[in-house]
């Protein structure tokens, strides 16, 4: 990862102008910077234009910082630099060679980057009316807020600049399903597909984020929780140049997100591994009837089709329920531990169905359907625990590494630990 920070003006300037009393509709109790965190990937032709709009309506209301955290493949790093000459904020670049988890993962590295209590999020096409960043920080302040949300969808906003009929309709879509699958932790979020938002910094913890693709203002809701937040209305803007990235192949990535996001709970897991392993009726019920059909015995057929579903089972859960988790262990070795268990469910609901029908006097129905609801609970539970938890020895290497990394970014986060305007160009610079 390079970070190059261009700051204005000589070196023994001030690293931002003092703050002027604003409009009583936008006036902040305490006095503070703001660091405005701008994901970029190819937006070159909108840089200049973002920095004139946020001179314009910013400084004069409320001290601030541009980061750039860039994963572009064209000149967008270069014109940042060029445009930053001309303005009375410091403006930094990071540019990361790996866009690890999306502009979401953008986001991430530049909150962990930033100076300020208040970090404000925008998108770098113009879209975000950089005006509204002081009232943003100022109403959650006066709120005592930890998350303050631009929505479209309060009255005074409006997603004027979503282009067509079919965005529209997927933006809507899309807020509706989020809403439905988190009421509780989206309670007072009107637009949790926003992307311009303000947060404190102090109310992020970074390391239990995991996003993914460009929704990162809902990653932030579900996964920090903050205790309380505001809104404040926005107008969606056109697009000043360039293209949309909003594509098919976010929109997935977006649903794999959403999927991820719910399935954190072991109740909402649990009745996910129940739904796929009732889909593994299907492979074995057509491979039971291929395989009798071609002369085998059904007691062996049964047991060569049972493998059928267990590699359908395997498939799904993989790829929808523990697909964060498939790195902890080698695919080999989750492969065999899930068809041990798979197989061993099958041979321990047996001798169950027979204690409870003999020895407990049970009925032939009841006791095989406690049995199947006695095994699915403990087959869920060791696939959980021995295919897909952390070893324990990795989970050790894994906190110590996660200790050492914010030990170093609290070393060189804050200005008030020492951190000069000069010693993080010299850093950056390095």
């Amino acid at each position: 990862m390079n970070q190059e920070s261009t700051v204005p003006g000589e070196l023994d300037a001030p690293a931002a102008p003092a703050a002027v009393p604003a409009p009583a509709t936008a006036s902040v109790p305490e006095p503070g910077a703001v660091t405005i965190v701008v994901p970029t990937f190819n937006e070159s032709a909108n840089v200049r234009q973002l920095l004139r709009l946020i001179t314009e309506s910013v400084p004069a209301r409320l001290p601030c910082e541009v980061l750039f955290v860039d994963d572009s493949t064209d000149d967008t790093p270069d014109v940042v630099r060029e445009a930053a000459r001309d303005c009375p904020f410091p403006v930094t670049v990071l540019h990361r060679e790996e866009a690890a988890g999306g502009l979401g993962g953008a986001v991430v590295e530049g909150i962990r980057a930033a100076s300020s209590d208040w970090v404000v999020v925008m998108d770098g096409d113009c879209q975000h009316p950089p005006s509204l960043v002081p009232e943003l920080v100022a109403t959650g302040e006066r709120a005592q807020a930890e998350l303050v949300v631009a929505s479209r969808y309060i009255e005074g906003g409006s997603r004027a600049g979503l282009a067509g009929g079919y965005r529209v309709a997927v933006s809507r879509g899309a807020t509706w399903l989020t809403k439905s699958l988190f009421p509780r932790r989206l309670h007072g979020v009107s637009d949790p597909m926003s992307g311009f938002f303000a947060v404190r910094r102090s109310a992020v913890t970074a390391d239990v984020l995991k996003p993914l693709g460009y929704k990162i203002l809902l990653e932030l809701a579900v996964r920090n929780r903050p205790r309380t937040v505001g809104e404040v209305p926005f107008v969606f803007q056109d697009r000043f140049a360039g293209e949309s990235k909003s594509t098919a192949k976010e929109g997935l990535r977006f649903l794999r997100h959403l999927a991820g996001l719910r399935m954190e709970s072991s109740p909402a897991r649990m009745i996910a591994f129940g739904l796929i392993g009732l889909t593994g009726f299907v492979p074995n019920l057509l491979a039971l009837w291929a395989l009798t059909g071609a002369g085998l015995h059904y007691l062996p057929a049964e047991i060569v089709a049972n493998q059928f579903g267990v590699a359908w089972n395997f498939l799904l859960i993989e790829t929808l329920l523990f697909r964060e988790r498939r790195r902890h262990r080698h695919w080999t070795d989750r492969t065999a531990r899930f068809a041990l268990l798979a197989n061993a469910d099958l041979l321990l609901r047996l001798p169950l169905i027979a204690l409870l029908a003999g020895r407990f006097g049970m009925a032939v129905l009841p006791a095989t359907a406690l049995a199947l609801v006695t095994t699915f609970v403990l087959r869920f539970a060791a696939t959980e625990a021995l295919v897909y938890l952390p070893r324990k020895t990795r989970t050790a290497e894994t906190r110590t590494a996660e200790t050492r990394t914010a030990e170093t970014g609290a070393a060189g986060r804050r200005p008030e630990e020492g951190r000069t305007e000069e010693g993080r160009t010299a850093r950056s610079t390095a």
